[in-house]
Protein backbone atom coordinates (compact mmCIF):
# COMPACT_ATOMS: atom_id res chain seq x y z
CA UNK A 1 0.00 0.00 0.00
CA UNK A 2 1.29 3.44 -0.87
CA UNK A 3 1.82 6.23 1.62
CA UNK A 4 -1.00 8.12 -0.08
CA UNK A 5 -3.40 5.18 0.30
CA UNK A 6 -2.46 4.77 3.95
CA UNK A 7 -3.03 8.49 4.61
CA UNK A 8 -6.47 8.26 2.98
CA UNK A 9 -7.41 5.30 5.20
CA UNK A 10 -6.20 7.18 8.27
CA UNK A 11 -8.18 10.28 7.30
CA UNK A 12 -11.30 8.20 6.65
CA UNK A 13 -11.02 6.43 9.99
CA UNK A 14 -10.47 9.74 11.80
CA UNK A 15 -13.62 11.14 10.17
CA UNK A 16 -15.57 8.04 11.27
CA UNK A 17 -14.27 8.41 14.82
CA UNK A 18 -15.11 12.13 14.85
CA UNK A 19 -18.71 11.30 13.91
CA UNK A 20 -18.87 8.58 16.53
CA UNK A 21 -17.50 10.97 19.13
CA UNK A 22 -20.22 13.52 18.28
CA UNK A 23 -22.92 10.84 18.62
CA UNK A 24 -21.51 9.69 21.95
CA UNK A 25 -21.29 13.23 23.29
CA UNK A 26 -24.95 13.75 22.37
CA UNK A 27 -25.95 10.44 23.96
CA UNK A 28 -23.95 11.23 27.09
CA UNK A 29 -25.66 14.61 27.39
CA UNK A 30 -29.06 12.91 27.07
CA UNK A 31 -28.09 10.33 29.70
CA UNK A 32 -26.97 13.07 32.08
CA UNK A 33 -30.25 14.97 31.63
CA UNK A 34 -32.27 11.82 32.29
CA UNK A 35 -30.10 10.95 35.30
CA UNK A 36 -30.67 14.43 36.73
CA UNK A 37 -34.42 14.01 36.19
CA UNK A 38 -34.29 10.69 38.02
CA UNK A 39 -32.50 12.34 40.94
CA UNK A 40 -35.37 14.83 41.19
CA UNK A 41 -37.95 12.04 40.88
CA UNK A 42 -36.15 10.13 43.63
CA UNK A 43 -36.32 13.17 45.90
CA UNK A 44 -40.05 13.50 45.25
CA UNK A 45 -40.63 9.83 46.06
CA UNK A 46 -38.52 10.18 49.20
CA UNK A 47 -40.56 13.18 50.36
CA UNK A 48 -43.83 11.40 49.66
CA UNK A 49 -42.53 8.38 51.58
CA UNK A 50 -41.40 10.50 54.52
CA UNK A 51 -44.68 12.41 54.69
CA UNK A 52 -46.82 9.31 54.44
CA UNK A 53 -48.45 8.07 51.28
CA UNK A 54 -51.94 8.40 52.76
CA UNK A 55 -51.45 12.14 53.14
CA UNK A 56 -50.36 12.34 49.50
CA UNK A 57 -53.46 10.46 48.33
CA UNK A 58 -55.70 12.77 50.32
CA UNK A 59 -54.39 15.66 48.19
CA UNK A 60 -55.24 13.91 44.93
CA UNK A 61 -58.57 14.72 43.28
CA UNK A 62 -61.12 11.92 43.48
CA UNK A 63 -61.14 9.49 40.57
CA UNK A 64 -63.80 10.35 37.95
CA UNK A 65 -67.03 8.37 38.12
CA UNK A 66 -69.77 7.69 35.59
CA UNK A 67 -73.21 6.13 35.82
CA UNK A 68 -73.46 2.62 34.36
CA UNK A 69 -76.74 0.75 34.78
CA UNK A 70 -77.81 3.20 37.46
CA UNK A 71 -74.62 2.66 39.50
CA UNK A 72 -71.60 4.91 39.98
CA UNK A 73 -68.38 3.29 38.75
CA UNK A 74 -64.83 4.61 38.60
CA UNK A 75 -63.48 5.34 35.14
CA UNK A 76 -60.00 4.49 36.40
CA UNK A 77 -59.77 1.77 39.06
CA UNK A 78 -58.14 2.78 42.34
CA UNK A 79 -54.47 1.83 42.44
CA UNK A 80 -53.43 -0.73 45.01
CA UNK A 81 -50.51 -3.09 45.49
CA UNK A 82 -50.85 -6.49 43.87
CA UNK A 83 -53.51 -5.49 41.35
CA UNK A 84 -52.83 -6.81 37.87
CA UNK A 85 -53.02 -4.38 34.91
CA UNK A 86 -55.54 -6.79 33.34
CA UNK A 87 -58.27 -5.18 35.47
CA UNK A 88 -57.74 -1.90 33.60
CA UNK A 89 -59.76 -0.95 30.54
CA UNK A 90 -58.15 -1.96 27.22
CA UNK A 91 -56.93 1.56 26.43
CA UNK A 92 -55.10 1.75 29.74
CA UNK A 93 -53.64 -1.73 29.27
CA UNK A 94 -52.18 -0.54 25.94
CA UNK A 95 -50.71 2.51 27.67
CA UNK A 96 -49.13 0.33 30.37
CA UNK A 97 -47.63 -1.91 27.67
CA UNK A 98 -46.22 1.09 25.79
CA UNK A 99 -44.66 2.53 28.94
CA UNK A 100 -43.12 -0.82 29.88
CA UNK A 101 -41.70 -1.25 26.38
CA UNK A 102 -40.25 2.27 26.46
CA UNK A 103 -38.69 1.62 29.87
CA UNK A 104 -37.02 -1.55 28.59
CA UNK A 105 -35.77 0.29 25.51
CA UNK A 106 -34.42 3.21 27.55
CA UNK A 107 -32.69 0.83 29.96
CA UNK A 108 -31.15 -1.08 27.03
CA UNK A 109 -29.90 2.14 25.39
CA UNK A 110 -28.51 3.41 28.71
CA UNK A 111 -26.56 0.18 29.24
CA UNK A 112 -25.16 0.38 25.70
CA UNK A 113 -24.03 3.96 26.22
CA UNK A 114 -22.40 3.13 29.54
CA UNK A 115 -20.61 0.11 28.07
CA UNK A 116 -19.16 2.27 25.28
CA UNK A 117 -18.04 5.04 27.64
Amino acid sequence: MTDEGMLERIATRRAELDLLEEELVTQLAEVRVERDELVVAGRVVQRISEQGFGEYLSLAPPAPEVQVGGRSVLLIPARAAGIDPDVLPQDYQRLVAIVREAAVSINYEYKNVMLRA
